[in-house]
């Protein structure tokens, strides 16, 4: 069934394309920066009319479509939507990233964006080891003893 609705979305682009835009009650602050909600993102999901969220920001890829190297249908699967996972799967180049910036129209309103878990600091207290100390200690030990075992051999063959 989703197929089905992808395959809509694709044939209705491959018609002429209208430059309709939607009035938006996003908000702005001083610096200029617009904030829109993800009720306001979700209505932009069709070929004449294409936005994206990647890590919070808001793009309007519309006029990008038919140049992008991937298919526009890879982009119309995630219109309205957050797309910064497949961005980041897909390994995008420092260009594409660049380019990314002439089609930033806004960011994604602050309550609609996902709560990222506090990364708690790594104390040294904690009794855990670091993974270079797992081997390190270990290795160390035994060629410690690896020389002290030679040397010891090496001094009763010659006495």
């Amino acid at each position: 069934m989703g197929e089905e609705i992808n395959e809509n979305l694709i044939n209705a682009c491959n018609g002429p394309a209208d430059a309709t835009s939607v009035e938006e009650t996003s908000e702005a602050v001083e610096s200029g920066v617009k904030y829109y909600t993800l009720e306001e993102i979700r209505v932009h999901n069709m070929c004449t009319d294409t936005w994206l969220i990647i890590h919070d920001k808001i793009y309007d890829i519309t006029r990008f479509l038919e140049e992008h190297p991937g298919g526009e249908e890879v982009l119309l699967e995630q219109a309205g939507a957050d797309a910064t996972e497949s961005f980041e799967d897909v390994g995008h180049s420092t260009d594409a990233r660049e380019m990314l910036l002439q089609y930033f129209i806004g960011e994604l309103h602050m309550d609609d964006r996902k709560k990222e878990p506090v990364k708690e600091a790594h104390s040294t207290n904690s009794g855990e080891s670091s993974s270079w100390t797992v081997w390190l200690i270990p290795a160390v030990a035994a060629v410690v003893v690896g020389v002290m075992y030679r040397f010891y051999l090496f001094e009763h063959k010659s006495s």
